[in-house]
């Protein structure tokens, strides 16, 4: 595939993910002006983010990454009904299987609310929310990740429009759930464990439609012993951690995170939603708009091709990613305040969770990065490389996780506190999740350094000339836009006291103003949207 054609696919994949993205925050909103960060908004989160996370790192991690090479190379190889049986078998497995660990997760709700909330366990109302709620949202796996088998389907064949645009029904679900259905019943939580049923069905059958228009849907077949399954679930065991290494240290941070203070796991949640605008809309859609490209390539043996398509995903990804970190370091406060600060989120909620927003934005170069550079191991069917990668991330953001809540507890608890047990102490300290997001943020440079080295011992990518302007132009426009984003911090520096309409406008005034500069420098160095085509 021709660079115009990646392109076409980004700007199809990331539009469609914006809207989700978009949607994805005011959901948010709406959960914070119904619920605050109470108990209750606490166990939900908990409990959605068990099947969220499975869903990243089964559906949309692992069984994507290994699926899509795979299904790319029989589609380019093969017969037409060597697709479809494939297809069958793949999803006949995979649907059995799903239903075996949903039956298994809503007979055991209370032990696998316990492994994961932990802290939760000396509070029996707050525990018993939680297994209730993941008794409701445990069954989002199974049609999740036959909706991300249809998204891989239809992404093999370039169409990334519709699974891009899928998520958000999950988002038009919970807002409903927020809004209309909390005030309806008795514990208002529960509703948004419906809305993440509801949504997990209605995604489903939102692709299938567009499955049957490629003539490929076909009754589902076990298929465990079929050689192609073998080897796609091959593929699949080791990148249950080199696809997923963030959202594993966003799972083992939410154990770690049960036995901080009350509002913990909402501060830190709601912080998220900004990194996922530019993670998931250029990030992730970067790399599932390049997954098929360098795919092709490799089994083309076009080294030149693979190297190339790689290059411009690395230049793309840095020319959004730098600037959507620092534009995220300064503005944390007033897009906290401005989007959370209603209704039941009060001001000393907004200032936790702006501190997190700094931490975890530091490392969205490295989140991104990793998203671009993972596929370049994946489609060459390299699944072990990644592995060793993940696994010392996640080594090192455990460790971070304990050295940084150590040395932040030492520095904001007093001395009553210091003196007595340091498990009670940590659930009375304000501020402990900021040093799970600060490990979270290095432990993703450290991911994305050990795949750069392995990348770069392969010799499968050779740099394009033009880096230098490149990383000039860079430089210079993300200088111009601080300046302007400083310079409207200073005109404006109180934002959690000021007017909800004042907040609005001044926002609007900083995002557009450093955005425009931003833009406005880079094509004032000589930038041009046919840079992008040309690599």
């Amino acid at each position: 595939m021709k660079s115009p054609s990646m392109l076409r696919g980004l700007l199809s994949f990331s539009s469609m993910t914006m809207v989700s993205r978009v949607l994805g925050l005011v959901r948010d909103i709406s959960m914070s002006h119904v619920f605050g960060a109470s108990a209750a908004t606490d166990a939900f989160v908990i409990a959605f983010r068990i099947p969220n996370f499975m869903r990243r790192l089964f559906a949309e991690g692992s069984f994507s990454t290994a699926f899509v090479p795979v299904f790319t190379e029989v589609k380019e190889t093969g017969t037409r009904e060597q697709l479809k049986e494939l297809l069958a078998r793949v999803s006949g497995t995979l649907g059995g299987v799903l239903l075996l660990v949903t039956g298994l997760g809503l007979v055991f709700a209370p032990q696998v609310a316990s492994m994961f909330a932990p802290g939760a366990l000396d509070n029996p109302h707050k525990f018993d929310l939680t297994t209730d709620l993941v008794r409701l949202t445990f069954p989002f796996i199974f049609f999740v990740s036959l909706n991300a088998l249809a998204a891989g389907v239809l992404n093999s064949f370039h169409r990334f429009a519709l699974p891009a645009l899928a998520p958000v029904i999950l988002n038009l679900c919970m807002i409903a759930g927020a809004l209309w259905l909390a005030p309806r019943l008795q514990v208002p939580i529960m509703a948004m464990g419906w809305a993440v049923l509801v949504a997990g069905v209605l995604q489903w059958l939102f692709l299938l439609p567009a499955v049957a228009r490629l003539g490929l849907l076909q009754r589902p077949r076990w298929g465990w012993n079929h050689p192609v399954v073998r080897r796609i679930m091959r593929l699949m065991v080791p990148t249950l951690f080199g696809s997923s290494v963030a959202q594993l240290n966003l799972l083992l941070d939410t154990v770690v995170i049960s036995f901080l203070v009350t509002g913990s796991q909402t501060w830190l949640w709601q912080a998220t939603r900004f990194l996922e605008l530019p993670l998931g809309v250029f990030g992730v859609a970067l790399g599932t708009v390049i997954l098929p490209s360098l795919s092709r390539h490799h089994v083309g043996t076009d080294r030149e091709g693979f190297s190339r398509a790689l290059d411009w995903g690395l230049r793309v990804t840095l020319l959004i990613a730098l600037p959507a970190m620092l534009a995220l370091l300064l503005l944390a406060e007033p897009l906290v305040a401005t989007f959370f600060q209603n209704g039941r989120f009060t001001a000393t909620d907004a200032r936790m969770a702006a501190m997190s927003v700094l931490a975890l934005s530091a490392g969205l170069p490295a989140y991104a990065l990793v998203k671009v550079l993972l596929p370049a191991f994946y489609s060459r069917q390299d699944t072990r490389t990644p592995v060793r990668a993940g696994v010392v991330a996640l080594v090192a953001n455990m460790v971070f996780n304990g050295l940084f809540i150590a040395l932040l507890y030492q520095l904001w608890a007093t001395p009553a506190q210091l003196a007595g047990s340091w498990i009670a102490g940590i659930a009375q300290v304000r501020g402990l999740h900021v040093g799970l997001a600060i490990a979270s943020s290095l432990s993703s440079y450290v991911n994305f350094l050990l795949l750069w080295r392995w990348l770069k011992r392969d010799g499968v990518y050779r740099r394009a000339p033009g880096w230098s302007r490149h990383w000039l132009r860079l430089g210079v426009a993300c200088t111009a836009m601080v300046a302007v984003l400083l310079a409207g911090r200073w005109l404006w520096p109180d934002w959690s006291d000021a007017r909800v309409s004042d907040r609005v406008w001044h926002l609007m005034v900083l995002v557009i103003a450093g955005g425009s500069t931003y833009v406005a420098a880079l094509f004032a160095l000589g930038f041009r949207l046919r840079d992008l085509r040309a690599h």
